[in-house]
This record gives structure tokens, sequence and C-alpha cells, in this order.
């Protein structure tokens, strides 16, 4: 696999599900991902969303593999027939499927919970306490990722989180991983987002200031959302900043200036975001 320095990995999400493609079911990871980034300090450089197809899957995951990205995958980790990701992560490792050890105990747990409340069997030969075992057979070499929720954990296996596609489980799950195995790519450095919104003007014409400050200003990022306008709002740019507040502040009001040369009519300046990581 190839290896990338800490300054420089990207992160990526692959999300499983037919029903997300269906739409029988809306995503509510993507969002919650960027979410938990954000607040670390960190962004996400990519994402996909794949069908519960077992070909399909291996590609994707032999090619985030190579990639040397840091990838969490969302989905099809359960044990049922539509549940191909464990199977596909395998093939595309060139792996075997394995009892992890510490998987095993953990469901054992979980079936003895249960029983202790009327529901099922502590008897982990009974067959549906075998069918739950076989959501412990990870790709050989993985570690388990903790499941507060039901403690049927999930997997990390080169830099990459699998976690089921339910978000009661999967979001602390991805919590836990980025707070204990990527703690140390967290930033400290504070970033803002400032924007506002500009009428009268074609984004062709502040292009060239948006590329002149991040030539200027080269920790930051400078961005353009056009509107076609909705109702009784015309059609207007929104124009923005992001980056360290030290040089997002003179790259916005250097922006505001040129809007305003160049003939548009502005709103208030805007600020979306913050974050500051201690």
């Amino acid at each position: 696999m190839s290896e990338s320095p800490q300054a420089s990995r990207r992160i990526g999400v692959i999300i499983v599900g037919d029903e997300i493609l269906s739409g029988r079911r809306q995503d509510k990871h993507l969002g919650k991902v960027i979410e938990m980034l954000s607040s670390r300090g960190l962004s996400l450089a990519w994402a996909r969303i794949l069908s519960d197809d077992r070909a399909l899957l291996t590609k994707a995951y032999q090619e985030s593999f190579e990639s040397g990205d840091i990838v969490f995958s969302c989905g099809g980790i359960g044990a049922t027939t539509d549940d191909h990701t464990r199977q596909a992560v395998a093939a595309a490792l060139g792996v075997d499927l394995v009892l992890h050890p510490e998987a095993e105990f953990e469901i054992a747990q979980r079936c003895a919970e249960m029983a202790s409340k009327g529901q099922g069997t502590a008897d982990m030969s009974a067959p549906e306490n075998q069918r739950r075992l076989q959501m412990g057979t990870f790709p050989a070499g993985s570690q388990i990722v903790p499941n507060p929720y039901n403690r049927i954990p999930g997997f990390f296996i080169h830099d990459h989180t699998f976690v089921p596609g339910f978000p009661v489980m999967a979001w602390p799950m991805l919590e836990w991983t980025l707070d204990h195995r990527y703690a140390h790519l967290h930033q400290t450095v504070r970033t803002e987002e400032l924007s506002f919104v500009a009428y009268n003007i074609p984004e062709s014409r502040i292009a060239p200031s948006l590329e002149e400050i991040e030539q200027r200003w080269q920790d930051v990022k400078a961005f353009s959302l056009p509107s076609v306008g909705e109702g009784a709002r015309a059609a207007h740019i929104e124009l923005g900043v992001k980056g360290p507040l030290d040089s997002a502040k003179p790259a916005i009001a250097f922006l505001r200036e040129e809007a305003l040369n160049l003939g548009a009519t502005l709103e208030p300046t805007l600020a979306r975001s913050s974050t500051r990581i201690e």
C-alpha cells in the first residue's frame, strides 16, 4: 500500500447501500462526516456512494487502498445476503475472512446481555448466534472498531474504517476512530469562513481577483457560489474566503473592495463558521 505524509493525507468516505441509490432511504452520513472532520480542523477530499455489488465494491476498495487515503466506509458489514463489504474488502486485499477473537468476545457478550433480558439465548452454538458471529469475521489483519450501541464491532485495516450503515452505531464509531487513531492529524489553527453576496457582477469578472487572493494569501482558499436567483431575489454570487483568521480577514476585505470596484452591489459580510481545536 502506498503511504502519504501526514500533512498531505486526504480523507474520503464510501457510503454503501442500494437503498440510498434507489431513494428508499436518504443518506445521512456525508453531512455528518463533514461535520466531524470540520470540528477537528480536517476536511473531506472525496465521497462515493456505491451499490451492494460485490465486484463493484471490490474494485472500489482496491482503488482506495492503493490511494493511501484515510477512508471511512459506512454500510454493508452485516451478515445477510445483501451485505458484501467484508467480503469485498478481503478480496481487494487478497486475504481470508477470519473470526476476530475480540469481535467474537463482544458478540458473545451481546448475546448474553440479550438472553438475560429474555431475548434469545446465550448459547453461541445456536443457529442465530452463529449467524451473528459472522459479523465478527473480518479480513485477516484487521483490528476492531468498538461499537458502544450494541457491542458488535466494525473493523479497521490499512487506514480504512468500516462501520455499519445505521447512524446511531456508525457515528460514535467514526468519532472514536478520529480521536484514537488520527488525533495527531487534528489541526490547531483557528480557521474562518467569511463571505458576502454580490449582485450585478458576472462570475468571470471577479475570477482574477479570486486567483490573486490565493497567490497573496497562500493559506487561504477563495470561493465563488453563483445563484440564478429565486422568487424576488435576483441572480447573485456568494463570494468568500476560508482560512486562518489572520489571513482571512484581509483577504475578504480585499475581495469586497475588488467587487465594489467592478461595479457590484453587496450584502454584508457573513461569518459562516470557525473552528478551534485545542
